[in-house]
């Protein structure tokens, strides 16, 4: 006998791209038929790793900005679902560590992140969806986001 699924906390990983409200559609739909909680992240890389870390330039100013920017951003997106989002995180690090981090801490039982759908070399490099995977302590469903191919 097959056991279903209910899950009670779903939190989307979001890149702040165009590609994300399908991806929170389909959680909003989990979460609408689960009748779960969901919560939206985004994890911004340090600075510091970005560059290197060797610049002896204080970034933490720049840093703040992108935050404020990234939870702006993260508050638009919360607007493209009519399901209700319970938190809103935006976070400093490595994406898939504190996407793991945080589903622990919010006892979330699933993550949904988007997909490109990478293939090749490209897949052999990793990706955030394969990241959050392994590791991962809950379920994760990537989402396979379809580039526009441009209109008719």
């Amino acid at each position: 006998m097959t056991e279903i699924i209910n899950y009670t906390h779903i939190i989307v990983g979001l890149d702040l791209s165009e590609d994300c409200p399908p991806v929170i559609q389909r959680a909003a739909a989990i979460a609408r038929a689960c009748n779960a909680k969901l919560t939206l992240a985004h994890v911004l890389e340090p600075l510091a790793f970005a560059y290197g870390g060797d610049m002896p330039v204080d970034l933490s100013g720049v840093q703040e900005q992108q935050v404020q920017k990234a939870e702006a951003d993260l508050a638009q997106l919360a607007k493209t679902t009519n399901y209700p989002i319970m938190q809103q995180h935006v976070l400093v690090g490595q994406p898939a560590a504190e996407l793991h981090y945080l589903a622990e801490q919010e006892s979330a039982d699933l993550i949904v992140v988007g997909s490109h759908g990478r293939k090749g070399f490209a897949l052999l490099l990793g990706s955030t969806p394969n990241s959050v995977l392994h590791g991962a302590t809950c379920d994760v469903l990537a989402v396979l986001v379809k580039k526009q191919t441009g209109e008719a």
